[in-house]
This record gives structure tokens, C-alpha cells and sequence, in this order.
């Protein structure tokens, strides 16, 4: 879509987990892009790994990574019906599961961001507080002030 001289990137990022934020985000881009032609969205969920040396044995670690990627795909499975159902074509959704020591989840959304070429990057906000934001940090804070060349919308 151009308006104007500039064109808008209609591939959207969307990063999920388990949390009922993360759900209202893709049913925010649900309801707003659903029935619209020509936008793109790549769903996304960080599984943040431990480094190797956390766990006991590697056992212990396949076991870890394989319980997280199922649970990934479960929360990826339900948001790629939620913006289905609203209206989006099958060939416009797809879903992508990363698992990687991430110094941060922030910094790992907006590699893929750069790598997939979105234009749009969608977090939901955890809700945690001001202090505990401050002390542990916030994927969405970070991802809001370390964006460059893309939109990031933060949904509560």
C-alpha cells in the first residue's frame, strides 16, 4: 500500500508465549487487519534456552527443550486459528518457533524482525510492575526502545 510517497511494509511480526497478553495481542490483529487483503503475518515464539552447562545432563536438556517446544507449538497453533477465524487466508499466516540462548527476548524478536523483513513488530504487554520492570526488565520495553525502521505495537 503506498500513501502518499511511502509505502507500507504489510508484513507484521507478532511474538507469543503463554500469557493472556500475548493472546490479546493477536486478537487485536485479528480484529483490526482480519478482513483486509494483502497483509502478511509471521506468528513467533522465543523459547529463551538456558545455557547448556545449566542442565545436569543432556538428557535433562532434550527433555527441557522438547516440553518447551510443545508447549511453543500449542500457543502458536491456537493463535494462527485466532487470526484465521477472523478472516485472514491460510497462505498469509505462518508461525515460526525459535529456540536459542537469547541474551534477551527483545534483542532475539527483533533479529527475526530484520530477518523476515517485517514492518510491523506486535508484543503484548506481561503487565508486571514498575519496579519489577525495572529491575528484571520487560521484553516489550525493550523491544520499544530498541526498535529502528519498523512499527512496534505494544498491546495491554
Amino acid at each position: 500500500m503506498t500513501t502518499g510517497t511511502t509505502t507500507v511494509n504489510k508484513n507484521i511480526l507478532v511474538a507469543v508465549d503463554d500469557s493472556e497478553n500475548a493472546e490479546r495481542a493477536v486478537q487485536y490483529v485479528a480484529g483490526l487487519l482480519g478482513s483486509l487483503p494483502g497483509f502478511r503475518v509471521t506468528i513467533v515464539s522465543i523459547v529463551s534456552a538456558p545455557p547448556e552447562d545449566y542442565f545436569a545432563s543432556e538428557e535433562e536438556r532434550h527433555t527441557w527443550v522438547r516440553d518447551e517446544q510443545a508447549k511453543a507449538d500449542r500457543v502458536l497453533d491456537r493463535s494462527r486459528k485466532i487470526l484465521l477465524t477472523s478472516g485472514f487466508d491460510d497462505r498469509d499466516v505462518s508461525t515460526r518457533s525459535v529456540v536459542k540462548v537469547c541474551p534477551s527476548v527483545g534483542e532475539c524478536i527483533l533479529e527475526l524482525q530484520k530477518e523476515l523483513g517485517c514492518g510491523t513488530v506486535v508484543v503484548g504487554r506481561r503487565g508486571i510492575s514498575k519496579k519489577e520492570e525495572f529491575i528484571f526488565g520487560s521484553t516489550s520495553s525493550k523491544i520499544l526502545h530498541a526498535a529502528r525502521n519498523c512499527s512496534v505495537w505494544a498491546i495491554a
